[in-house]
């Protein structure tokens, strides 16, 4: 019976060494979570940014590209450079060593002129001082770190004369019409020929036979005399008669292009934040149909109609800042430069002009087509009128130009997007004529001589 004993004790000691050596080891995660958990006692300092000098500047490279990693032996060179005419554009250029390719980032293109949401700031700590240094970053904004080749030798994107461009637009264009001549197919040259023809509109040879080939054309007066009767025939966007669907009737994707989505993700980004939409921003329409967001699963659809939102919100400001009644509402509103120079073109105003009258119709046809999207095609117009400073009544003709039609929903006045299109035409009265003259309501006018008879 001793042997088992025996056993018992050693087994006994061998469990008090594991336990004497885990001791030491909790001890030890202790002391380590103490130190984690340690406190510092830290005056914050804010620096101001300053004339005559430049604030830090943060650049991040969106390819993933880490040139510490890859060029380990020698860091690549860091410049700045400032316009010369206009201060506040800055250009900042990575030139790795030993590579011909620079990284380059500005706060004036790209995505630097999408809306900034939120202010950057970098923050320094110096523990022996035991302070916290907070500087702004220039400008407010993170430059995007692009790849280019040979930038270095261009620090500044001067202004190109266009001169020179297009002679070499020509030059460029001569070879190919010559390579074409030499080398391709009798299709190609015979297309190339016809493209030659028609551009060649100022040779009065070519004009004069347009001219007699267009005395033979019959002019159908009653077609010409329907398209002029539509008061909004020329201030609406594109259009398609043939459309089954209303969101075939004016479609999409020729209001809003290809490239102009990636400047339409403010909202997008806000529902992703967290973030609420300031009435100061946004128009009272998109504040009151953001929720609808929300009930989105769908990322791509809930991207679209986020856009749609941003889209309408540009549109919108860009009235207020070309009418006297409401310039202060968008004075602080930032355009991305793509939509400034289409609305600018499109709508024919310049920085400071107001629009005209008939271009005005069309902003206006432009968002209520955009409203409709946003409501499934039944909107109803009484927010979308208080954002465009008008009244609901004001507001019908608009809708009716656009071939909507209104009934009442739940004693709410709503407006519907039927298909086939078809456009409202102002009926003209015809004159009746007498042995007198034409009639033309209460008066007579006589056509050849004579007194007027009223």
């Amino acid at each position: 019976m001793a042997k088992p004993k025996e056993k018992k004790k050693n087994l006994s000691l061998e469990e008090e060494k594991v336990e004497q050596e885990q001791i030491p080891a909790t001890k030890s995660r202790k002391k380590m979570k103490k130190i984690k958990k340690e406190q510092i006692d830290v005056k914050i300092q804010t620096v101001a940014e300053k004339k005559d000098k430049i604030s830090p500047i943060i650049g991040y490279f969106p390819s993933g590209y880490d040139p510490l990693k890859n060029h380990s032996e020698a860091e690549p060179s860091v410049e700045v450079y400032r316009n010369v005419k206009k201060s506040n554009r800055l250009q900042m250029v990575v030139s790795p060593h030993g590579s011909q390719v620079d990284f380059v980032g500005t706060n004036y293109s790209g995505e630097a002129m999408a809306p900034q949401l939120c202010r950057y700031a970098l923050g320094v700590l110096d523990k022996d001082t035991q302070t916290l240094r907070i500087v702004p970053i220039e400008s407010n904004k993170i430059f995007r770190l692009e790849t280019k080749v040979g930038v270095q030798d261009q620090p500044e994107n001067e202004l190109v004369d266009e001169a020179k461009d297009e002679d070499a637009m020509e030059e460029k264009a001569d070879k190919l019409r010559n390579l074409t001549l030499m080398y391709s197919t009798k299709k190609n040259i015979r297309q190339d020929v016809k493209r030659d023809a028609l551009r060649q509109t100022g040779d009065p040879g070519v004009q004069q036979d347009l001219d007699l080939k267009l005395q033979g054309v019959k002019i159908n007066k009653e077609a010409l005399e329907a398209a002029t009767s539509t008061d909004n025939a020329l201030n609406i966007p594109h259009y398609d008669l043939a459309a089954t669907s209303p969101d075939m009737a004016y479609p999409l994707d020729k209001i809003i292009l290809k490239g102009e989505w990636d400047y339409l993700v403010d909202i997008f980004e806000l529902l992703l934040t967290g973030a609420e939409v300031t009435p100061s921003i946004y128009p009272r329409f998109v504040r009151n149909r953001v929720y609808k967001l929300e009930d989105i699963e769908d990322e791509a659809k809930k991207r679209k109609f986020a856009g749609i939102f941003s889209y309408i919100t540009h549109l919108i400001k860009f009235k207020d800042k070309h009418s006297m009644d409401g310039v202060l509402a968008a004075k602080h509103h930032k355009f991305p430069s793509i939509l400034s120079q289409k609305f600018s073109s499109l709508f024919a105003t310049s920085n400071d002009s107001r629009i005209p009258d008939e271009k005005k119709k069309l902003l206006i046809s432009y968002v209520l087509v955009l409203t409709m999207f946003a409501d499934d095609f039944k909107s109803d117009p009484s927010d979308i009128a208080e954002d465009l400073r008008m009244t609901p009544v004001a507001l019908r003709p608009h809708y009716e130009y656009l071939g909507c039609k209104f009934k009442r929903e739940n004693q709410v006045l709503v407006a519907t997007l039927p298909v086939p299109l078809e456009f409202q035409t102002i009926k003209r009265k015809r004159r009746r004529k007498s042995i007198f003259g034409t009639w033309e309501g209460k008066h007579c006018k006589k056509k050849r001589g004579g007194d007027s008879l009223a």
